[in-house]
């Protein structure tokens, strides 16, 4: 034999050595019976494996021996590791690999729930947004109009969803309620809110079957998170001939902890002298308002906030009376508000986590009417014409709210989690209703539990139920809630809510000796949401059962009883699509809704659609910015039809009828703003300017929210803004940190 024949023959026995000496191992990897493509198998510590095909098969050789640890790893997936015993015979085998759920991945459940902030999911609104809306006027609550489900109510301060009055939403700052959100109103002219869109980091609007988390709320609640830490230190400054201010807020050089104050000064005086107003303010309205806060950073995590503000209000106008043809109504209003909000957040390791709150809110309006002559001086009237001296008080009115707050949460693995805790809040409400005061105070407890389930990626449940009781009605209920989502493709879900809400009579309804318990709504709520490519599109319907409303009955002028005789319902659909990739730096929304909705309550005495509910609603929202221009430019159109009006009186048998009803012509309103900022795009930029101005309803719409009646009801006036047009131009600065970008990235 030959050399080349003995090299030839020993490389046969070593190949067949070796093949005698590997391993094949094979197999499937499948989820819920579907392959897994692109699957990740090798052998722990080794450098053997391979990848699974489109049908999740897979198959490679190994010259290892032994006991080892297959490792199976995808992504959406949990790892996998699997012992085999590797020998001469093959191995096949069925890999189940489970669904990773993560916040990117996950189905999220959004049936009545509106989110914004710095979370990895549909930002609706956030601070920015709520600046830049034309018409809002950086009010949170006048932005939130532009969404689906709310109302266009002009002459009363508040939120008004889906069939429900204002005061059937609250406002809650990092968990604690807050008793007034809103500075104090003036008869038929609606107020602001109190906080700036730029105190907060996230926010959560519910239109309807909100977290068990919360409650005393009938309709709605809107959720604020604050900021944590700010990105570095910073002094602000504005000026408008409206309102001037200046604050700071500072950062530690460890960045671990900040403080920071503000403070503004609002006179309407110069406005007023230029834009003529329909009431005539014999007391410029003035405001001064100031704020404080400091926020820490625990070793493991943690947080700790503490956020106080006060406000100082004075003002006074005068209308003509509607009951005369000479006499006047003098209104006076000052207003002492001071807010306290303290939040701790921990990590306690093991998957716990605990959040702690406390606030305190004191609020003082003093208020004087009178009817005056020509000459401005007070009128009184003889006993028989007590309607006129009903218009002549003093109304000195005290909200005093403590409140303790605690949440302990557990992690369940992946997002799922459960959540349990208590609150106790303290009022001590004082009016004082000319000469005679009043006291009410309630101690309201609540204990909540509320789990968040995800099945998998595609499926997930938050069941919780809620238990309250108050003190001053002396009566507890139970209320459950549950919510489901499933998601139906890549970028489309469906969600559906079901709850209970429970809410406590109105203030002044207590003050009357009568047996009334809590008011009840039953939400029932089907979404659909897709979101793609920086589209969203949500199409939501909801059916909503009051019980146990308010009713009055009459039992002597401007006197009445009550009781929880009043009924109601509310359905309708919501359309909500916002776009901001087809156009470059160009941003739009579009919302619509149509509701039908009665109610049997207060003094209706039928079932009657409210007078603060139009059946259809609609806004468009848009907002482009021009980078060469350094400028941004925004509109914003709303429309609502008609909204019902009645004249509801007493007759002799101490019975309400209807004396007139109607409907107000539609709502239009057509808004613009624009900014400029002319530190864009210069890299060197230490500070931040934006020069901005505004206007409200650019076209001078007539508005009409309703109608005033005389005592004899002969006479009706229209219920009309105090100006068709709101002007605002500002120069807002900041120096240490650079936000010009931001001004880009979201449309400012």
């Amino acid at each position: 034999m030959n050399r080349k024949a003995l090299i030839f023959l020993f490389l046969i026995i070593v190949a067949r050595e070796a093949a005698l000496s590997q391993s094949v191992i094979m197999g499937k990897v499948l989820c819920k019976k579907q392959p897994i493509p692109g699957a990740s198998i090798t052998l722990k510590d080794t450098y053997d494996g391979t990848t699974s095909d489109s049908s999740g098969n897979f198959k490679f050789i190994t010259s290892e021996k032994g006991e080892h640890l297959l490792v199976i790893t995808a992504v959406g997936y949990k790892m996998s590791e699997q012992k085999v015993t590797i020998s001469n015979q093959p191995i096949e085998l069925g890999i189940e690999l489970k669904e990773e759920v993560t916040e990117l991945n996950a189905v999220t459940i959004t049936a009545g729930t509106f989110e914004a902030g710095d979370k990895k999911r549909a930002a609706v609104l956030n601070s920015i947004d709520v600046a830049t809306t034309a018409g809002s006027n950086a009010d949170i609550s006048a932005a939130l109009k532009t969404l689906p489900g709310t109302q266009q109510v002009g002459e009363q301060e508040g939120l008004f969803v889906r069939g429900g009055a204002g005061y059937e939403t609250k406002q809650f700052i990092d968990g604690n309620l807050v008793n007034n959100p809103y500075f104090t109103s003036v008869p038929d002219i609606a107020s602001r809110g109190r906080f700036s869109p730029f105190l907060f980091k996230g926010t959560v609007f519910s239109t309807g079957g909100y977290s068990a988390l919360y409650g005393q709320a009938l309709s709605s609640v809107l959720l604020l998170e604050s900021i944590d830490l700010p990105e570095k230190s910073e002094i602000d400054a504005t000026i408008s001939p409206l309102v001037v201010g200046l604050g700071t807020q500072q950062l530690a050089k460890n960045k671990k902890s900040s403080y920071g104050i503000n403070y503004s000064y609002v006179n309407v005086g110069l406005y007023f002298s230029l834009i003529k107003q329909t009431p005539d303010y014999f007391k410029m309205p003035q405001f001064h308002n100031g704020d404080a806060n400091f926020r820490i950073k625990t070793k493991n995590g943690g947080m700790i906030k503490y956020y106080t503000t006060f406000a100082f209000g004075d003002l006074g106008l005068r209308r003509p009376d509607i009951d005369s043809d000479y006499l006047k109504d003098a209104f006076s209003l000052k207003n002492n508000n001071w807010y306290n909000n303290l939040t701790y957040k921990e990590n306690l390791g093991k998957g716990w986590k605990m959040n702690l709150g406390a606030s305190f809110s004191t609020n003082l309006d003093k208020i004087q009417q009178q009817v005056q002559d020509k000459t401005n001086l007070p009128k009184q009237f003889p006993s028989s014409q007590f309607w006129m001296n009903s218009k002549n008080f003093s109304f000195h009115n005290l909200q005093n709210l403590s409140l303790g707050r605690a949440v302990i949460e557990k992690s369940l693995g992946g997002l799922s989690a459960i959540r349990f805790g208590g609150e106790y809040w303290y009022s001590d409400y004082r009016p004082k209703f000319n000469d005679t005061l009043y006291m009410q105070i309630d101690n309201y407890t609540a204990a909540f539990a509320e789990g968040s389930i995800y099945l998998s990626k595609n499926l997930a449940a938050q069941v919780g139920a809620r238990f309250e009781h108050s003190s001053i009605i002396n009566r507890s209920d139970i209320a459950p809630r549950i919510s489901l989502a499933y998601k139906a493709g890549k970028r489309s879900q469906l969600s559906v809510a079901y709850g209970i809400f429970y809410q406590k009579p109105e203030s002044q309804q207590l003050y009357v000796p009568s047996m009334l318990g809590f008011t009840k709504a039953i939400h029932y709520v089907l979404d659909y949401q897709r979101i793609y490519n920086q589209r969203t599109l949500r199409v939501e319907a909801y059916y909503k059962k009051y019980e146990d409303l308010i009713k009055q009955m009459p039992v002597s002028y401007n006197y009445y009883d009550y009781n929880n005789a009043g009924s109601g319902y509310a359905k309708g659909i919501d359309l909500f699509f916002r776009d901001k990739k087809t156009i470059k730096d160009f941003d739009y929304w579009i919302s619509y809704s149509y509701i039908d909705t009665k109610r049997e309550y207060l003094n209706y005495p039928v079932p009657l659609q409210p007078s603060f509910v139009a059946n259809h609603t609609a806004s468009i929202v848009t907002k482009k910015f021009f980078t060469d221009l350094k400028a941004g430019f925004n509109a914003t159109y709303s429309w609502a039809s008609g909204r019902p009006y009645y004249n509801i009186l007493p007759d002799a048998n101490n019975k309400f009828y209807i004396a007139d009803q109607g409907k107000t012509i539609d709502y239009n309103s057509l808004s613009f703003s624009a900014e400029w900022v002319p530190s864009v795009g210069n890299t060197k930029a230490k500070s931040f300017l934006v020069l901005f101005a505004t206007v409200s309803n650019l076209l001078g719409s007539n508005q009409v929210y309703g109608y005033n009646y005389s005592y004899n009801g002969f006479i009706k006036s229209p219920i009309m803004p105090p100006a068709k047009r709101f002007y605002f131009v500002g120069l807002f600065l900041s120096w240490g940190v650079d936000r010009s970008q931001d001004a880009i990235n979201n449309n400012l």
